[in-house]
């Protein structure tokens, strides 16, 4: 049931989820990328990368991201299982932010030997969910599972980890654009072993500052713990689809600003 008080906020968060939750969306935000292709294992590798990759200014991420796709030759699934490591040089090259080349290489190699050796991401987050019946256990898994080849100390902070209480924020975004599935075909809904329900919101700043602002969120820390406050909060609007709420808090933030009203 929800509570009283959240009713009219409900009403809001709802309108918005109808305003960006469409097609529209895609052209402006990083998740156009795997939106470029119609192989499972190609939108899965794509949306991976971009995703590990969206930090700072949205032009920027998506402007790398492709960048890093026409380094990949365009089929990224192919790219890795196809193509020898010593064929992967130029890959040294590419940078955003303070994800480098060496950190590019490693995370195609340990793709490679996820989508060898574990049956592709799908197989270890939904082994990790089924684990501990939780999204916190697919995100342990699969940071397991990812750092267990040899790897530099360096890469470990491009991998969440949510038992050291981090938010997760590109992981959970990861985990929307794969399980999520609605009419208006923004997020994929190609994962159908882990629920809707189950779905953590990708916490960022502007998610965070809008949720404090609307008094769905009490904590300070964009961490964890309040990953799991903000998202209680939603299930009460939507058990079944909570983070749909992702798409009202980041179109607040990033299109409106402080000029909206309860």
């Amino acid at each position: 049931m929800i509570p009283t008080d959240h009713r009219e906020l409900k009403l809001l968060l709802d309108s918005r989820v109808n305003q960006y939750n469409s097609t529209d969306f895609i052209h402006s935000d990083p998740i156009q990328i795997p939106h470029r292709f119609t192989r499972k294992e190609d939108i899965e590798i794509a949306g991976f990368l971009t995703a590990t990759i969206s930090w700072g200014q949205r032009k920027s991420i998506i402007n790398n991201a492709n960048r890093l796709i026409n380094l990949m030759d365009n089929s990224p699934y192919e790219f890795i299982m196809e193509t020898e490591n010593s064929d992967w040089k130029h890959i040294e090259n590419f940078v955003h932010r303070t994800f480098n080349g060496d950190d590019c290489l490693y995370f195609l190699e340990s793709l490679k030997n996820i989508y060898t050796h574990y049956h592709g991401l799908e197989s270890v987050f939904t082994t990790g969910y089924h684990v501990e019946g939780s999204i916190f256990g697919a995100l342990n898994h699969f940071r397991q599972v990812f750092l267990s080849i040899p790897h530099a100390e360096r890469v470990k902070k491009h991998i969440s980890n949510v038992s050291a209480n981090s938010s997760a924020k590109r992981l959970n975004m990861f985990l929307r654009w794969m399980v999520r599935s609605d009419v208006h075909e923004v997020d994929f809904g190609l994962w159908n072993k882990i629920p809707t329900s189950a779905l953590m919101l990708p916490l960022d700043v502007h998610t965070g500052e809008v949720a404090r602002g609307l008094g769905l969120l009490q904590r300070k820390q964009n961490d964890w713990k309040a990953v799991e406050e903000i998202t209680s909060v939603l299930i009460t609007f939507d058990a079944d689809d909570p983070v749909k709420y992702d798409f009202a808090l980041f179109g607040i933030g990033v299109f409106e600003g402080k000029n909206f009203i309860l």
